[in-house]
C-alpha cells in the first residue's frame, strides 16, 4: 500500500528495467562448416589422425563463435597440443587392453579393471578442460567437481544397474547431471539444476512407453505387409513383395533405432535446462518432440543418401535447433551480472591450462 503522507525521495535511484528473456542465436551454416569439415577430415587422414586435435579446435572455435547470447559470442581457447596428449594417453590405454586380450584372458581382465579405474579420472579432467577453455564476454567457465565424486558418479553408481537390472538408470543419470551442473561455474557465478530423480524416472518411463508403442505399431505394419503379400496368387509377385517388404521393414527398424538416442538427449535437455539456474538467472528449453524427431529422421536419410557428405549439414541443423530452443531469463541487468561474475577470477582455474582433453562428453 502506498503511503501518501510520506514525502517522495527525489534522489532515490530509479528501479532497474527488467531485462527481457535472451534467446541463444546460432549463426553457423552448413556450407561454411562443410568446408571446415572436409579439410579437417582430409588432413586427419593424411596425418594418420594427428591433425584431429587441431581439427577439434577449429570445429569448436567455429561453433562457439557462431553461438551468441545477448549480443556476445562464446569463445573457445582449447590447446591442440593438450588435446593430442590426451588422445595419445587414451589410445595407449585402449591399445594395451586390446593387446592384452590377444595375449591372455586373465591379462585382459586386469586391463579391463585398469580401464574402469581410470575412465572417471579421464571424464573429470575432460570436464575441467572443456569448461576452462570456454568463455563468454571474456569470462571463463570452470568445473570445481572433485575427483572423488567422479568415481562415485562414473564408476560406483553405475554398478547399481547390475543388481537392479537397469532400473537404476534414471537415478544414475540424474545424479551425474546434477554433479555436472552444480559444480560448474561462470566466473564467480554458480550453475545449479533442480531436476529431481522422480522427473528423470517419469521421462525415461515415458520414453520407454513411446518405444513400446512404436514397436507395436511397427510390428502390426509388418504383419499387414506380409499378409498383403501372401494374398497374391502369383508366386513371383509374392516373392518380390516379400523381399521389398522385408527391405522396407529393416530400413524402418534401423531408422527407429537410430532416432531414439538423439531424441532422448533432446528431451533430457528440456528437463535439465528448465530446472537450471546461474545464480539468480533462470533458463528455459523449448525443444519440441515432433520437430526434433523430424530433424533426426531427415538428417539420417540425408546422410545415407549422400554417402555421408550431408553429415556437416546435419550437425548444423541439429545444433541450430537445440541451441536456439534455449533461452536465459535474466533477473536484473546482465551487465551488472557479468561485472559481478568477473570479480576476482583471474586466479580461478590456475594450473589447469596444461590439462589434457580426453574427448569424453556428458
Amino acid at each position: 500500500m502506498v503511503d501518501f503522507n510520506k514525502p517522495a525521495d527525489l534522489f532515490a535511484p530509479a528501479p532497474a528495467a527488467a531485462t527481457p528473456p535472451q534467446y541463444l542465436k546460432f549463426h553457423a551454416s552448413g556450407s561454411e562448416y562443410f568446408r571446415i569439415w572436409i579439410v579437417n577430415l582430409l588432413l586427419s587422414i593424411v596425418t594418420l589422425g594427428i591433425y584431429s586435435a587441431w581439427a577439434k579446435v577449429r570445429r569448436n572455435q567455429y561453433f562457439y563463435s557462431s553461438t551468441e547470447l545477448a549480443g556476445s559470442s562464446f569463445e573457445y581457447h582449447g590447446n591442440p597440443i593438450a588435446i593430442l596428449k590426451g588422445r595419445i594417453v587414451a589410445a595407449v590405454v585402449v591399445g594395451a587392453y586390446a593387446f592384452a586380450g590377444k595375449v591372455s584372458p586373465l591379462l585382459a581382465v586386469v586391463m579391463f579393471v585398469v580401464m574402469a579405474a581410470v575412465i572417471p579420472w579421464f571424464i573429470w579432467r575432460s570436464l575441467q578442460f572443456q569448461l576452462h577453455n570456454s568463455a563468454w564476454r571474456g569470462i571463463r567457465f570452470r568445473f570445481d567437481g572433485q575427483l572423488r565424486d567422479a568415481y562415485i558418479n562414473c564408476l560406483l553408481r553405475p554398478l547399481l544397474n547390475i543388481v537392479t537390472f537397469g532400473l537404476a538408470t534414471p537415478y544414475i543419470y540424474q545424479r551425474l547431471k546434477a554433479w555436472q551442473f552444480n559444480e560448474s561455474r561462470f566466473g564467480q557465478a554458480r550453475f545449479a539444476t533442480r531436476a529431481s530423480v522422480g522427473s528423470f524416472y517419469k521421462l525415461f518411463g515415458a520414453f520407454l512407453l513411446l518405444g513400446i508403442v512404436g514397436g507395436i505399431v511397427f510390428g502390426m505394419l509388418s504383419a499387414f505387409m506380409v499378409a498383403g503379400s501372401l494374398a497374391g496368387r502369383d508366386p513371383n509377385a509374392l516373392n518380390l513383395n516379400l523381399s521389398l517388404g522385408g527391405m522396407i521393414t529393416v530400413a524402418v527398424f534401423y531408422l527407429l533405432i537410430l532416432s531414439l538416442a538423439p531424441l532422448l538427449i533432446a528431451l533430457i535437455q528440456n528437463l535439465v535446462w528448465n530446472n537450471a539456474s546461474l545464480d539468480r538467472h533462470e533458463f528455459r528449453s523449448e525443444v519440441r518432440t515432433g520437430r526434433m524427431l523430424f530433424i533426426i529422421v531427415t538428417n539420417i536419410l540425408g546422410v545415407i543418401c549422400t554417402l555421408g557428405l550431408f553429415l556437416p549439414f546435419a550437425q548444423v541443423r541439429m545444433m541450430r535447433y537445440r541451441i536456439e530452443s534455449l533461452m536465459m531469463i535474466p533477473e536484473g541487468s546482465l551487465d551488472e551480472f557479468v561485472a559481478s561474475a568477473s570479480a576476482d577470477v583471474n586466479a580461478a582455474g590456475e594450473g589447469v591450462s596444461d590439462f589434457m582433453d580426453f574427448d569424453f562428453s556428458l
